[in-house]
């Protein structure tokens, strides 16, 4: 009874699995690197149309990461249309659309919050934009990450500075077509030190509330203090309706941008299992699952890869949680049977059932391995030499 149980559940596990969906991010497959350097390698891409052609290598191996998010300006191009046509050819879309208000002079202390009437002004001229390019990408999403903050007491009114965000908020919003979403991140801190504008989930999903139904929270899972119980926010952001994405990297310290599940996968998968007990998985639900990381050391390609392995990984784990047994052991107050209904799941090598997934789905067992002999590699670095290599601006 036990294995035929199991053996429905593995069936199961494997029919969410194969319509998986993780976008990776353009600004991954070219350099980057820390506040003191960026790392350069041979072959990254020296433009938008090459770092598709990268993601493309990426879905074409895993078969789960269709979509590619792109980050205005390192992304800008004359012709998005044309971008977009390049994207389908080969084999992949236009995610995410990121807007960068953290990089230009006069960001310096803040952006839609600065104090300045005119730099606001300017800061609402390129969501604008962003959200043109929305429109001529087929993009849906909308993603905002504000560096706004003070770095001293007394510096700026807290009140006046929500009062701004708020306002300019309301304004990009009503830009927005009725089939697209604004994507609210939050970070505790960096690069402002005394105060963030948007340092939590309750202060995004405060203004989210404030602009409309289609303002979505989005977890940074590298965005919190240490020891913050990421899956228990995660359970209230789905339970309200209001998890719009996530951006998944790993942290040892602060907002390290690892790969994702490289220093924490039990976390990984304990966010991935209230993903699956709400919902968050089936084929109605609106959650993004988007990689959000700095491959400064590791070759970028390979990384991606992994990166979205590892999520498959996580979330193989979650969908094999009994959630009939654990139910059933939590409404009897069974703590530790309940406790072992998970960590059954979790240990659980799950490598075995996804290799026999790609095959049934034409793909090769083992992406990291075809990519080492797809010969990839040593062709962008024969075909990209030369031209200005890609990078995130620092």
């Amino acid at each position: 009874m036990k294995e035929t149980a199991a053996a429905s559940g593995v069936l199961r596990a494997k029919e969410v699995l194969r319509r998986q969906s993780i976008e990776t991010p353009s600004w991954a497959y070219g350099n980057s690197g820390t506040r003191f350097k960026v790392f350069a390698q041979d072959g990254v891409p020296r433009d938008a149309f090459e770092k598709l052609d990268d993601a493309s290598q990426v879905h074409r191996l895993t078969g789960v990461a269709p979509s590619v998010a792109l980050h205005i300006p390192w992304d800008r191009v004359d012709d998005y249309s044309k971008l977009a046509k390049h994207a389908a050819d080969v084999g992949v879309r236009i995610g995410t659309i990121n807007a960068n208000l953290f990089q230009d002079p006069d960001y310096k202390l803040g952006s839609l919050t600065h104090p300045d009437r005119r730099v606001r002004a300017k800061a609402l001229d390129h969501l604008f934009e962003c959200v043109e390019i929305m429109g001529l990408t087929g993009s849906k999403d909308l993603k905002l990450w504000f560096a706004d903050g003070t770095n001293y007491p007394g510096q700026d009114s807290f009140r006046a500075r929500q009062d701004r965000l708020g306002e300019g908020l309301a304004q990009v919003y009503e830009r927005l077509a009725d089939d697209q979403r604004m994507l609210l991140e939050y970070k505790l801190f960096e690069p402002a030190f005394y105060h963030t504008d948007v340092p939590d989930w309750g202060t995004a999903l405060l203004h989210c509330m404030a602009v409309g139904e289609r303002a979505m929270v989005v977890v940074d899972t590298g965005h919190h203090a240490p020891g913050t119980n990421i899956e228990f926010l995660v359970a209230g952001l789905l339970r309200a309706g209001r998890l719009g994405a996530f951006d998944f990297n790993s942290r040892f310290y602060a907002d390290d941008d690892l790969m994702v599940g490289a220093a924490d996968p039990f976390q990984l998968f304990r966010i991935m299992t209230e993903v699956v007990a709400a919902g968050g998985l089936d084929e109605s639900s609106p959650v993004v699952f988007m990689l959000d990381q700095c491959h400064n050391i590791e070759p970028k390609i390979p990384a991606e890869i992994r990166s979205v392995m590892n999520v498959q990984e996580a979330t193989a784990k979650a969908l094999l949680v009994d959630q009939a047994a654990l139910s059933a052991a939590q409404l009897s107050g069974d703590v530790l049977g309940a406790h072992a209904v998970v960590m059954d799941a979790f240990n659980t090598d799950v490598r075995p059932m996804l290799a026999d997934l790609r095959v049934e789905m034409g793909l090769d067992p083992d992406p990291m391995s075809a990519y080492a002999r797809s010969g990839w590699a040593e062709q962008i670095v024969v075909q990209r030499a030369g031209g200005q290599q890609a990078g995130w601006g620092a």
